[in-house]
């Protein structure tokens, strides 16, 4: 992943036409990222009043950041419509302003479509006075066709920031049960392509979400999952999901500390001139005290 790109561990789906939600959204301070949706979330019949209330959010939010520049909110992305629909062409003539970080680009299968929204960007950024560059792209995989093809889709535009799981509807492609079971088992070989893609292009892996507001011990066992897959983070679909997952995608006291007591050990024992070494009883080599540094920066990037 880019150094310079932050870490994202929570990534909460909010429907663009709920007011309230909206606004609850960004006044939230626990949650890393919220993906104002256009979308999936959103009935036809509401993506106009979802597209102008979001659009009003974000000058909203511009103007009380010029009036008290310490305010501060989580990470604001917008889901838009499919790419090439005239719905997607009216998202962004709206919602492409100052405040907005990125979109989520929903059903990507091929990169002529991030390749579409990035030339797109580039003349809305243009006329709303946005450095070039400036708004990202987190991109979702949802279907077989879309997985085969990531690498090319991550890498198709400095823009991309992530790849993000889209479980249900990729779910749906393979004919998947309608009750999930298991930690999504079903669904590994997917999620483990997803991820060691997003490695291979240095982006973020965000995982799907778990539906079920009522199961929190399905939700922790999936999170823990998440991550050991190699995950960086997770979407989410309600408030009350947030905290378990920013636990799991932060590391721990026992963590940190460990990791610490690697790199210093082993900065020591190149200071003898040994490459690798026992500690603990484990081998400890170069790709195992970058992974310990790695650990450290993302402990220090949360304050930790």
């Amino acid at each position: 992943m880019n150094p310079e790109t932050k870490l994202l561990r929570s990534w909460m789906f909010v429907p663009g036409n709920r007011q309230r939600m909206v606004e609850k959204a960004l006044a939230l301070t626990n949650v890393d990222a919220v993906m104002f949706d256009i979308e999936d979330g959103v009935a036809p019949a509401e993506k106009e009043a979802a597209r102008q209330q979001i659009a009003a959010s974000l000058v909203q939010l511009h103007e009380r950041k010029q009036a008290d520049p310490a305010i501060r909110t989580p990470a604001r992305y917008v889901r838009i419509n499919a790419i090439g629909h005239d719905r997607m062409y009216a998202d962004l003539a709206d919602i492409v302003q100052a405040e907005l970080e990125g979109l989520v680009l929903p059903k990507v299968e091929t990169p002529d479509q991030v390749k579409v929204v990035e030339h797109l960007l580039d003349r809305h950024e243009h006329g709303a006075k946005i450095p070039r560059g400036h708004i990202r792209l987190l991109v979702a995989i949802e279907s077989p066709r879309g997985l085969l093809d990531a690498f090319r889709i991550a890498t198709a535009s400095p823009r991309v920031i992530g790849l993000i799981f889209g479980a249900e509807d990729f779910g749906r492609e393979l004919g998947l049960p309608l009750r999930r079971e298991g930690e999504a088992r079903d669904l590994l070989h997917a999620r483990s392509t997803l991820v060691t893609v997003a490695a291979a292009a240095h982006v973020q892996a965000v995982d799907g979400v778990w539906p079920d507001l009522e199961d929190t011990g399905g939700l922790q066992q999936f999170a823990v999952q998440s991550r050991r897959l190699g995950f960086t983070g997770m979407s989410l679909i309600h408030p009350s999901q947030i905290d378990a997952v920013n636990a799991v995608f932060t590391p721990t006291a026992d963590e940190i500390a460990y990791c610490r007591e690697v790199v210093q050990a082993f900065e020591d024992a190149q200071a003898r001139g040994e490459g690798a070494i026992a500690f603990r009883g484990q081998l400890i080599d170069p790709p195992i005290v970058e992974r310990a540094r790695r650990t450290l920066a993302l402990a220090g990037s949360l304050g930790l």
